[in-house]
């Protein structure tokens, strides 16, 4: 039978038995130093991702705003070139429906 981590000679039964009996009280001190030090950085970590997060968002609204001012211009604005006529007129004058 293997063992907690894989170990091939390490039964799981005894590896708890005999891990209870092994740690010392700094030795608990110890890990419980080291699991609320990983704890503290999991907390910066979730405080820069909320951070970056709300950036994003900020960013992504002010694109989707800018957008659509930009298609606000170009829709009242007539582009005026050679290849395109202006959009507030017909495409060739001259022509309609009053025959």
């Amino acid at each position: 039978m293997s063992g907690p981590n894989g170990d091939p000679e390490i039964s799981i039964e005894n590896s708890v038995m005999e891990d209870e009996e092994d740690f010392s009280e700094e030795e608990y001190a110890s890990i419980n130093s080291m699991l609320d030090q990983i704890n503290s950085c999991l907390d910066d970590l979730e405080d820069r991702n909320d951070a970056l997060n709300g950036k994003l968002h900020e960013l992504l609204e002010s694109n989707r705003q800018a957008r659509q001012e930009f298609r606000g211009q170009v829709g009242l604005t007539p582009v005026h070139s050679e290849e395109q006529p202006p959009l507030d007129r017909d495409p060739v004058e001259g022509e309609g429906d009053g025959e």
